[in-house]
């Protein structure tokens, strides 16, 4: 009856069984799953004695699995990530009757969300959106607020997917919920207000970064979810090719100069960022960053958050960290001309300064320094490198289906004629959308000799692309995005929009 395993990866089994009850076997540390297409409770031996009470008293009579601690805890996640989905609606139900008054109730945040089980059920609802964003991989939860009902969205791989629409009364008491959560003033809704808050969904502890925007029916919240540092990928596991790992790598060994990431917003490039800051050892230099926000706390990475209200600018702040004596200065973002004076000055006097900057193209970065206001001869000896980055969803390989590219797309996208490409379906296993994950694509310019001899002349994003084009080790973005078409690994729909151009 009783048989030990390891290393299971199992599924809860949830279907009506004769003298089952889930809740009851779930508060003694019993679960239900499949083994070898028989039906076992299952269990830990931490919590073997409970359990076995429980199957004494439901005579249960057929296999008791006992599961190694890891394989249960992730059996248990998988129960409850299923229980808080199909749960949704009867949380909605709850919470249209209910009162949110009393505050107390709103500071219940520092348990793990996915085992709040006696929470009012406005708090039980904010839980329930934060446990599905998390299962479902959401960098962003939407709120928005229009005259009748409230809009609940998840951004997934990029896209905005509707969740649910709630009633206007509970939108109201959501946002509350979430201002206590985040110290934001509950009675103020005239203003924006931003704030911050941490949960821990499934042992997985999540920054939350909130924006809250008054419009003309209510309130608007943005709440990004923040991956903690030590999940950050490490370069390698961007997703890159490895030709441009492999350079990105190489610059990260120079002890001065500026690398600059660009790429429109949501394209990845803070993450990118911390991933280089990965790669150096911070064990023998001194790394200084200056963000607004701070995204990702770094243990032996020493960040400044920018408080533009206190006088603590970019600017003001990159001036005090020279005087730190920094070996590498990261800046969340170039946007005026005194920051890009400090930095190119920082980069220039033996520091390796990495920022980012929005521009389209790698090629666009010199022109829009020029344009910011700085000298093309000083950025022809400080700029060593400049990566340009797209996040790419990737078809799901279970139901993506063949079709035959259009003459209108062959012609776009250089491919030949009547060439196969692959477009979205949509099944279980991506949850209907027809993408599964995201990759990093990117073009690199290594600032060499001949690069730096053009950059002096001033030249515009479209002579250095010409420039770019007879370099035989530049490969751009939209060559990356065709390998990708060709390979049956995007989409044409995709690739249109990611919005790449031809060089």
């Amino acid at each position: 009856m009783f048989k030990e395993y390891n290393e299971l990866e199992l599924e809860p089994f949830l279907e009506d069984v004769d003298g089952v009850d889930y809740e009851h076997a779930y508060k003694n540390r019993v679960l239900f799953a499949l083994i070898d297409d028989e039906l076992n409770a299952c269990t830990d031996k931490q919590n073997i004695q409970n359990a076995l009470n429980y199957i004494s008293h439901a005579r249960w009579d057929r296999p008791v699995a006992i599961l190694d601690e890891q394989s249960f805890e992730d059996l248990d996640h998988k129960y409850l990530e299923i229980k808080s989905e199909s749960s949704m609606d009867s949380v909605q139900e709850d919470a249209e009757s209910e009162s949110v008054e009393d505050l107390d109730l709103f500071l219940q945040n520092e348990d793990d969300l996915l085992t709040s089980e006696n929470s009012a059920p406005v708090i039980k609802l904010v839980n329930m959106l934060f446990v599905q964003a998390v299962s479902q991989r959401a960098t962003d939860i939407h709120i928005e607020t229009y005259e009748f009902q409230g809009i609940i969205k998840f951004r997934i791989d990029g896209v905005l997917k509707e969740i649910t629409t709630v009633k206007k009364n509970i939108i109201t008491s959501v946002i509350n919920r979430i201002k206590v959560m985040s110290d934001l003033d509950i009675a103020e809704s005239r203003i924006p207000q931003d704030g911050r808050t941490k949960i821990s969904v499934a042992k997985k502890q999540v920054d939350i970064r909130v924006s809250i925007l008054p419009t003309f029916f209510g309130e608007k919240v943005v709440m990004r979810l923040l991956m903690k540092a030590d999940s950050i990928p490490t370069l390698e596991g961007l997703g890159f090719t490895p030709d441009v790992t492999e350079q990105l790598s190489s610059l990260l060994n120079y002890s001065y100069g500026m690398v600059l990431i660009t790429g429109p917003t949501g394209s990845g490039k803070s993450t990118t960022l911390h991933s280089f800051l990965k790669k150096i050892d911070h064990s023998k230099k001194n790394i200084v960053t200056v963000e607004n926000p701070v995204e990702y706390n770094s243990f032996g990475i020493n960040q400044v958050q920018v408080n533009e209200k206190a006088g603590l600018t970019f600017a003001s702040a990159l001036k005090s960290i020279l005087r730190q004596d920094p070996d590498v200065i990261l800046v969340g973002e170039i946007r005026d001309l005194e920051t890009t004076e400090i930095a190119v000055q920082a980069s220039m006097t033996g520091h390796l300064l990495l920022s980012t900057l929005h521009t389209n193209s790698a090629a666009g970065a010199i022109p829009r320094l020029v344009d910011i206001g700085i000298d093309s001869f000083l950025l022809s000896g400080t700029i060593i490198g400049v990566l340009a980055q797209r996040l790419v969803r990737l078809l799901c390989n279970d139901c993506k289906k063949e079709a035959m590219a259009t003459p209108n797309d062959c012609e776009y996208f250089n491919l030949p004629a009547n060439s196969k490409v692959y477009e979205a379906c949509g099944c279980d296993k991506c949850d209907q959308s027809g993408y599964n994950s995201r990759r990093a694509i990117g073009e690199i310019i290594k600032v060499d000799k001949d690069m730096s001899e053009l950059i002096k002349g001033n030249p515009d994003e479209f002579t250095i692309k010409k420039h770019l084009k007879n370099d035989p080790k530049f490969v751009s973005l939209f060559d990356r995005l065709n390998e990708l078409i060709v390979n049956g690994e995007t989409s044409l729909e995709e690739a249109l929009r990611i919005g790449v151009k031809e060089l």
